[in-house]
């Protein structure tokens, strides 16, 4: 099963109204991408805010030649809400030499760019349901890394509530602060083990996402 093709399903889900599923960006998602980066509640954990020119000549040539990244829409109840992107930590060496977290191991970066979807309680969900239908689709990943800004506590939040646990905390080159790295393995994840607690996370994936932890293409 190839990752764009298990992407489709809406397994956590109530009903259509709240079902979430995933499609691959496309060039049309451009302006639109533009918006959500430049939106306050993204945009805070970015180090600039960039032109739609910028977000064209990153993202375009990933959606007319896909590499390494694999590059994805969120969507709820049939809307797009957000972005959502994974890669393997291999592909991108100055990354994988900061991180050192051997073979096998998948990143994971994220956002809901849609203000009024923050404090939902979809995050968790969401990222759950990715890793089921489109990291762990590759035979070849043995766990997920996603590493939030050290003092993004409520992304940190959330992905414990996602299953995720801190790996350790690692400089990365060329960012301004600590990333907090947290790591949750196929067999756990598949078991259905390591779920954080019901309680809602203090806020969402987007305002506590990995907003600033979402790279251009070929930034890694």
């Amino acid at each position: 099963m190839s990752p764009a093709k298990g992407a489709n399903a809406g397994a956590e889900t109530g009903g259509a109204d709240d079902a979430i599923a995933f499609r691959l960006l496309q060039r049309d998602d451009l302006p639109l991408m533009f918006r959500w980066i430049n939106t306050p509640h993204v945009a805070r954990w970015w180090d600039a805010a960039p032109s739609l020119a910028t977000v064209e000549a990153h993202y375009l040539p990933a959606i007319l030649d896909p590499g390494p990244a694999q590059c994805y829409v969120i969507l709820h109840a049939g809307a797009s809400i957000g972005f959502i992107q994974t890669y393997l930590i291999a592909d991108h060496p100055e990354y994988a030499a900061a991180v050192q977290v051997g073979p096998g191991a998948a990143g994971v970066d994220l956002f809901i760019g849609e203000p009024e979807l923050v404090q939902r309680g979809l995050g968790p969900r969401l990222l759950r349901q990715f890793l089921r239908e489109v990291v762990f689709a590759r035979d070849e990943v043995a766990c997920c890394v996603i590493g939030p800004a050290a003092s993004n506590r409520c992304a940190i939040r959330a992905y414990e509530k996602a299953g995720f646990r801190h790996l350790k905390t690692v400089t990365v080159p060329g960012e301004p602060e600590p990333e907090y790295l947290m790591e949750l393995a196929r067999a756990e994840l598949l078991s259905g083990g390591r779920c954080g607690s019901n309680r809602r996370a203090p806020a969402t994936m987007a305002s506590g996402g990995a907003a600033r932890r979402v790279r251009y293409v070929q930034g890694r």
